[in-house]
């Protein structure tokens, strides 16, 4: 009963205690001030939210502006142009720069060379083993990162080849609805959200800014240089060109796309037996036959 009471009367002068802070604080925090606070930290956490985005070469390599500088200057025109241009294909370019890409390649060389060295000293391996390790290492960190821009260019065309049929078969409705080949444009890149709608999202704002149709789809074919859009950009540059209707031409493209696209679906499938083959054959089979000869193996040893 006493311990009862005297939690009650603890509670009690708390509770006041509380009360008296809340009402003799003089005014409570300024509504504007705090809001300001808010968008600050928000706008901080969109900016690391941004940065974090960005892949993890450029967020490295960033800070080393005095080597970039040096590694351009150092590496020839012409590589740092091709580097340039599948990083344009693989959508990159706004994130990532040539001299970066080039910059990782150096580093990541001269880090498999250091390892060589490490293993060789330390791990003392036959001769044979030595030159295979100082060759094969730094030769993989030079085409390591050159190798994930390849398969980023070719997973970025593959999406935009997938994506080309419905994009078409949704332009070719909006014109015929009675929209202007913009409107449709808008319309394509409202509904979708993929690399083929990004660039058509860019091609849009490029004629929205004065460039004329011919040259965006013309630079629209040179971000992509995947085969089927550059098809569809010659039919409408020459439609454009000739006065032919653009919802006919849209139609025809679809509907060519479609056809593609089935043929690129039953081509596949038709290499499955034999992609499927050598798991089948080495993973898949040896599991069947332990399970079956296991039993029959251990009875016969056991006899034995």
């Amino acid at each position: 009963m006493a311990l009862g009471l005297a939690f009650g009367i603890v509670l009690f002068i708390g509770g006041a205690a509380f009360v008296y802070m809340a009402v003799a604080s003089p005014q409570g925090v300024d509504a504007e001030e705090y809001l300001r606070e808010l968008e600050a930290e928000g706008e901080a956490l969109g900016e690391f939210q941004q940065k974090l985005a960005q892949p993890f070469v450029v967020r490295a390599l960033r800070p080393l502006g005095g080597v970039l500088s040096q590694v351009g200057r150092l590496t020839p025109s012409n590589y740092l142009d091709e580097v340039h241009r599948k990083l344009l294909h693989a959508g990159l370019s706004a994130s990532l720069r040539a001299e970066e890409l080039v910059t990782a390649q150096v580093l990541a060389t001269a880090l498999g060379l250091v390892l060589a060295i490490l293993w060789v000293t330390l791990g003392h391996p036959a001769a044979r083993f030595t030159v295979l390790a100082l060759v094969l290492l730094p030769f993989m960190g030079a085409i390591a990162p050159h190798a994930w821009l390849n398969r980023k260019v070719a997973e970025r065309k593959e999406a935009i080849l997938k994506d080309l049929p419905d994009t078409l078969d949704l332009l070719a409705i909006s014109v015929e609805a009675g929209m202007g080949f913009e409107g449709a444009l808008d319309v394509v890149c409202t509904h979708f959200s993929s690399p083929l709608a990004d660039e058509f999202s860019r091609t849009l704002r490029e004629m929205e800014l004065g460039l004329s149709r011919r040259d965006a789809l013309q630079n629209l074919k040179r971000r992509t240089e995947v085969p089927d859009l550059s098809n569809f950009v010659l039919a409408m540059t020459q439609a454009d060109a000739l006065g032919m209707p653009i919802g006919r031409v849209l139609k025809t493209q679809a509907s060519e796309m479609r056809l593609k696209r089935r043929q690129w679906a039953r081509e596949r499938a038709g290499k499955l037996p034999v992609k499927i083959l050598f798991p089948l054959v080495f993973l898949i089979f040896p599991a069947i036959l332990v399970v079956i000869l296991g039993p029959a193996v251990a009875g016969i040893s056991g006899k034995l």
